[in-house]
């Protein structure tokens, strides 16, 4: 007889978790009338939803992107880095944070990550930091907040600035403070798996007027929105085109209205949606304390509320009969539970960085011919262990549920471990 769902017995949930994104009938009415309208109509929801945005965080400007990658390249150009200098990163992350730092004529330097929280290590950053060193980028994995105390001292010791890479973190929180309001700049994705889902887009915001003219300037072409900010928020001198012809190197990445159509309901729901994904976190984390083999990524007490677009645990195979990782994320879903690997490598490992067929040298920002950093030989344990064998998370629309959700998750959990031996022939209890 079946124990398990993976191999014939009944789930331990059947209902489905909430669904997400969701977009009610009055939000896809206001869409049809935008989409009318075009993108330079007389009234302009971007100019609101991104000041709304910048101030639900805690900063004083907002600047809407086309996405969260061109929100980050932004931010790297209006910091006026210089060319070839290098932004270090954590291996784990999406691939948009390493893509737009290239882009943008910079060096990825990557450091590992502390094994408990998942976030890049201070100690880490401090061993690969060097005179080439512009600037530090901490990635809020899962939306979980780094420890800004630690890489705001390293960017004062160092004088380079801190960019918040906080695509998983809207409506998070360090020490109260909003996270992406922290550093120099922070940026967001505002695509349709996100937090804040305006079925795309992106967004930076920062509390510096320089960085909010120039990433104004640099993702706008010349379209009147630039002129309008200014009219809003007192940043510079409004100018007409015979004024001012085309001051930046800029490039046509500014927010479509039916993105801000889309955030803005959802961005007076994020309050109370992230509430619930960090009690429910924080639930989940006190039941699996009870489970030897699932250990829930430590909550800091500085990060004092976690957006948790993901919920992120480490799984031990020793301590389910050595069951691999795959095995175990099998069975979960099995039982009703969503969940994934997520990143099947580290940043560092991406088929780029061995440079087939020289596209990373087509990249190089540094003048010199050759590439002067071989990122085969980087190496960042933590990360690799944990992209390797490590790594569950379960995806945001879990957290939304209520405490039975998650006593279904922990319940789920110790099923498995309980009955693993059914699992000792499985296809996937194969070790790679």
């Amino acid at each position: 007889m079946s124990n398990l769902a993976l191999t014939g017995a009944d789930p331990v949930r059947t209902d489905p978790f909430p669904e997400w994104p969701v977009y009610n009938d009055e939000s896809i009415a206001e869409l049809t009338t935008r989409l009318r309208a075009g993108d330079r109509a007389d009234q302009d929801p971007v100019l609101v939803f991104e000041q709304m945005f910048a101030e639900a965080h805690g900063a004083r400007y907002g600047v809407g992107c086309n996405s969260g990658t061109s929100a980050l390249e932004i931010a790297i150009q209006a910091l006026r880095l210089e060319r070839g200098s290098e932004i270090i990163v954590s291996p784990i992350t999406f691939f948009a944070s390493v893509s737009a730092i290239l882009n943008s004529g910079c060096v990825p330097v990557f450091a590992d990550i502390d094994p408990e929280t998942y976030n890049i290590d201070p100690k880490a950053i401090e061993a690969v930091i060097s005179p080439r060193t512009a600037a530090l980028m901490a990635v809020h994995f899962g939306g979980v907040s780094c420890d800004m105390e630690a890489l705001l001292d390293l960017g004062d010791r160092y004088s380079v600035p801190v960019i918040e890479d906080a695509a998983h973190a809207h409506g998070g929180t360090w020490k109260d403070r909003g996270l992406g309001s922290i550093g120099a700049v922070g940026c967001f994705s505002f695509g349709s798996g996100k937090n804040l889902s305006a079925a795309g887009g992106g967004g930076l915001i920062t509390n510096d007027p320089i960085i909010y003219e120039r990433a104004s300037g640099y993702g706008e072409l010349n379209h009147p929105r630039r002129q309008e900010r200014r009219a809003t928020t007192g940043v510079n001198t409004v100018h007409t085109p015979e004024e001012e012809y085309f001051p930046y190197s800029s490039g046509n990445r500014r927010m479509h209205p039916v993105h801000a159509v889309l955030g803005l309901p959802q961005l007076a729901q994020l309050g109370e949606q992230t509430e619930r994904r960090d009690t429910n976190g924080r639930y989940l984390s006190t039941l699996l304390d009870d489970v030897t083999g699932i250990t829930p990524r430590k909550q800091d007490a500085f990060a004092t509320r976690a957006a948790n677009h993901l919920f992120v645990m480490r799984y031990t195979a020793k301590a389910f009969g050595g069951l691999t990782r795959s095995a175990f994320i099998a069975a979960l879903k099995a039982e009703g539970i969503p969940c994934d690997a997520c990143y099947i490598r580290p940043m560092h490992h991406a088929d780029l960085f061995a440079n087939h067929d020289e596209e990373l040298s087509r990249v190089w920002p540094h003048s010199r011919d050759a590439m002067d950093l071989e990122y085969v030989a980087t190496a960042c344990p933590y990360a690799e262990q944990a992209c390797a064998e490590e790594m569950v998370t379960l995806p945001t629309n879990v957290l939304l549920d209520n405490k039975a959700g998650m006593e279904n998750i922990f319940h789920a959990i110790e099923k498995i471990q309980t009955w693993q031996s059914e699992l000792e022939n499985h296809p996937l209890n194969v070790s790679t």
